[in-house]
C-alpha cells in the first residue's frame, strides 16, 4: 500500500504510522531543512525503506495520475493559497475510490467578519502562523467537493474534547511539563533571544520573529476562548471511481 503524507515536515505522523503499519510512505515538503532532518530520523528509528521524503510543491506535485492507495494532511494544506486547486491536485494524484484525510485550521460558524476583535484575532494567527486568508469550515468542505471529493465524514474535533486544545498555550495556566509557554517562561525566553541575538549568537530580527510567535500563540488562546477558530477540522473524502 502507497500512502502519501502531503506536507510532512519533519515527518512525525510519517513515522508514527510507519511502525504499527505495512505501509509505504512518501512524505511530501518544501522546505530541504526539513526535509534533510526527517531522513535523519527516519534513519535513527530505522524507517529509511518504508519511508521516503521527496521535495515538491502540493500545489503541483510531481507524481503520476492515480498513484497513491490514500493520502492525508496535518494542519498543511490550509497553507495552500487556492484549497480547491490544492485539493484537485491531491485528487489527480490519489486511485480511483479511495480516500483523502486532513486536519485544516479553520474559522467557525462563531466568527463575526465585522467584529473587529475576531478580525485582529484571525489577521495575527495568520500572520504568526505563515498562513493566506483563514477559511471557514464550510469553505473548507465546499473546497474538497468542487476538487471532486466526495464527502464520507466531516466535523469539528474540538467539540470531542472537555479539554480546550488551545490549553498548552495558554499563559495563565503554570505547568512544569511546558514551561516555556506559561508566562515567567515567556519572559526568560525573550530575555535569553535579546540576549543571544545582542552578542550575534542568534540571527538579527530573532527578537521581533520571537514577539510574532508570542502574539500568534495569544491569538490561538483567545480564539479558541472565543470559539472562532480550531486547528482540528477534520474530513475524509473519496475519490470517485469514474468521473461519470
Amino acid at each position: 500500500m502507497k500512502v502519501l503524507d502531503v506536507g510532512c515536515g519533519i515527518g512525525g505522523p510519517l513515522r508514527e504510522i510507519a511502525k504499527f503499519s505495512l505501509t509505504s510512505i512518501t512524505g511530501l515538503n518544501n522546505n530541504e531543512y526539513q526535509i534533510s532532518r526527517a531522513k535523519e530520523l527516519n534513519r535513527l528509528a530505522r524507517l529509511s525503506e518504508s519511508c521516503k521524503l521527496v521535495k515538491g510543491n502540493f500545489m503541483n506535485m510531481p507524481f503520476p495520475d492515480d498513484t497513491f492507495d490514500a493520502i492525508y494532511a496535518i494542519e498543511a494544506t490550509c497553507h495552500a493559497s487556492d484549497p480547491v486547486a490544492c485539493y484537485k491536485e491531491i485528487c489527480r494524484v490519489l486511485k480511483p475510490g479511495q480516500c483523502f484525510a486532513a486536519y485544516e485550521w479553520c474559522l467557525t460558524d462563531h466568527f463575526d467578519p465585522k467584529n473587529e476583535k475576531h478580525q485582529k484575532i484571525k489577521a495575527d494567527v495568520e500572520l504568526g502562523s505563515g498562513l493566506p486568508d483563514i477559511r471557514t469550515t464550510s469553505q473548507c468542505l465546499e473546497a474538497l467537493k468542487l476538487a471532486g471529493f466526495e464527502v464520507v465524514w466531516e466535523g469539528d474535533r474540538r467539540l470531542d474534547s472537555e479539554v480546550p486544545w488551545y490549553l498548552p498555550l495558554d499563559t495563565s495556566k503554570f505547568s512544569i511539563t511546558n514551561f516555556r509557554s506559561t508566562a515567567i517562561g515567556r519572559r526568560i525566553t525573550r530575555s535569553m533571544v535579546s540576549m543571544l541575538e545582542f552578542v550575534g549568537l542568534a540571527p538579527a530580527g530573532s527578537s521581533k520573529v520571537h514577539s510574532i510567535l508570542e502574539k500568534d500563540a495569544d491569538a490561538l488562546v483567545e480564539g479558541g476562548r472565543e470559539e472562532i477558530f480550531t486547528p482540528m477540522y477534520f474530513f475524509l473524502g473519496q475519490k470517485p471511481l469514474s468521473k461519470s
